[in-house]
């Protein structure tokens, strides 16, 4: 069943629970996510990024829709980190049901002009917006967008940027990053922000940056804000580390050979994070 982002989001919004918003660039992935899903009656976000649709073309998002419309749970297409406007609506009509418009770095008035154009117009078309306020950290250079040193999210500013916005729900700030952490650096979730702000604006939340955090955090986030986490890292670095030891055998050389591990091998991690989530058995709320 494909959906918008809103629709998805306000299910899980009042059920306390989260929906994993899986980053695939590889249509196996697709596949395996929406397989994986389906066994666990656990609605999923297809997050896609820009350089991802870069490297997938828009025509297999068409496929990607075929897919999730006749999937039997719901299934929502998001544009993961669209930095323009003109990003945005390209994905508007492109196919997908959702887009994030991350204006995060610009000024506070900038990111507010940025993100309400976003949603005026998508809006029109009965689809949903994700704004981002306050910046999420990262790693590494092979993570996606993020500031070496986090800015959290003041509760009383995301009051007003919802309500200027209108955006349908809202990345925060709580101490997140991007990418895989190194050892030297430990991730430390400030629920007691997300607690504040949750009261503060009431519309679905979203954690960015949710590969490689402590379980019992992220579990906790799940349930008392956050309906949405976005899964990139783990599941590529489950996939393509499988993707190696299988090629260590030289004389493979056909895809149904070689792909399926590493899609059983991402679906492991993929259906740890849905049950970790509280999202699985949820497909039934829709």
């Amino acid at each position: 069943m494909l959906i918008n982002g809103k629709t998805l989001l306000d299910v899980a919004n009042a059920n306390s629970f989260a929906v994993p918003a899986f980053n695939v660039a590889d249509y196996q992935m697709f596949n395996g996510l929406i397989d994986i899903s389906e066994k666990k009656n656990a609605p999923v976000i297809i997050a896609i990024h820009p350089n991802e649709i870069a490297l997938l073309g828009y025509d297999v998002l068409q496929a990607i829709r075929q897919r999730a419309h006749f999937s039997s749970v719901p299934v929502a297409i998001h544009l993961d980190h669209g930095l323009t406007y003109e990003a945005a609506v390209g994905a508007i009509r492109g196919g997908y049901t959702s887009v994030m418009i991350d204006a995060s770095m610009h000024p506070f008035e900038e990111n507010v002009a940025i993100t309400k154009r976003v949603t005026d117009t998508a809006h029109i078309v009965d689809l949903s917006v994700e704004g981002e306020l306050g910046t999420i950290g990262k790693t590494d250079g092979y993570a996606e967008s993020g500031t070496a040193d986090i800015i959290y999210t003041v509760p009383d500013d995301a009051v007003r940027f919802v309500a200027e916005t209108g955006v349908d729900s809202l990345a925060i700030a709580i101490g997140t990053r991007h990418g895989i952490y190194p050892d030297d650096l430990q991730p430390e979730l400030k629920l007691d922000l997300l607690k504040e702000i949750k009261r503060a604006v009431g519309i679905p939340l979203v954690l960015h940056g949710g590969s490689n955090n402590p379980d019992d955090e992220i579990a906790e986030a799940a349930r008392t804000g956050v309906n949405k986490i976005n899964i990139s890292s783990d599941i590529k670095v489950a996939y393509f580390t499988k993707m190696r030891e299988v090629l260590a055998d030289t004389k493979l050389r056909e895809p149904d050979t070689i792909y399926p591990p590493c899609v059983e091998a991402m679906q492991a991690v993929a259906g740890q994070k849905i049950d970790l989530f509280g999202t699985a058995g949820k497909a039934s709320l829709y």
